[in-house]
């Protein structure tokens, strides 16, 4: 993967002992009900949010907890010192890049993101300065589904394209020396919304 100036942060704990797994997933549920309560009162988005698969720590072949090491190579690394967050930024691309050779290879992958870092910081016997960035959980699926599950069951829904790109500036969706693209953008959005129709 990528890395700003070449400082490769990252770690791969790869976990299989089931113990090991049945100490994070208590820490997901623990985070789930937490999560639930912040719902406040709204029954219906609560009984949706219990609904939702989130986790599959002890059915999933494998888990991969990806780490961030920002001592890696010393105090200073090339690109790092303006924006000091490139380097967890340089762990995404990492994550982003197994989770497409995965899909390559018909493996599924789950972020697990409803835990608390301070959990698997004990759990994996972390060193103070490693900060977990993502608990991943790999398998074999029988299919890829079309939409994200979020989407499908209606949590959120898929933002446009022409919503999020911005021209030249923050808050400028359409310049007319972009129009070409612009408008081609919205064409794209259009066809998406009628084929969903």
């Amino acid at each position: 993967a990528p890395s700003v100036g070449f400082c490769q942060p990252w770690n791969f704990i790869l976990i299989k002992d089931s113990a090991v797994r049945q100490r994070v997933r208590e820490s997901f549920v623990r985070e789930r009900e937490r999560s639930i309560s912040m719902l406040d009162g709204n029954e219906r988005r609560q009984k949706q949010y219990v609904s939702l698969k989130l986790e599959g720590i002890l059915e999933s072949a494998i888990n991969i907890c990806v780490t961030y090491d920002p001592t890696r190579f010393g105090p200073f690394v090339l690109g790092r010192t303006s924006i000091e967050e490139t380097g967890v930024y340089s762990v995404a691309c990492a994550i982003q890049n197994l989770w497409l050779a995965a899909r390559a290879e018909g493996v599924g992958v789950g972020w697990v993101s409803i835990l608390a870092n301070e959990d698997l910081e004990k759990i994996l016997a972390l060193p103070p300065h490693v900060k977990p960035v993502a608990y991943l959980c790999l398998g074999y699926v029988s299919e890829f589904a079309e939409k994200p599950d979020l989407e499908r069951t209606g949590w959120l829904p898929r933002m446009d394209l022409a919503d999020v790109v911005c021209y030249e500036q923050w808050g400028v969706y359409r310049l007319e020396s972009w129009s070409a693209l612009s408008t081609a953008m919205g064409k794209m959005s259009e066809g998406k919304r009628e084929d969903n129709m």
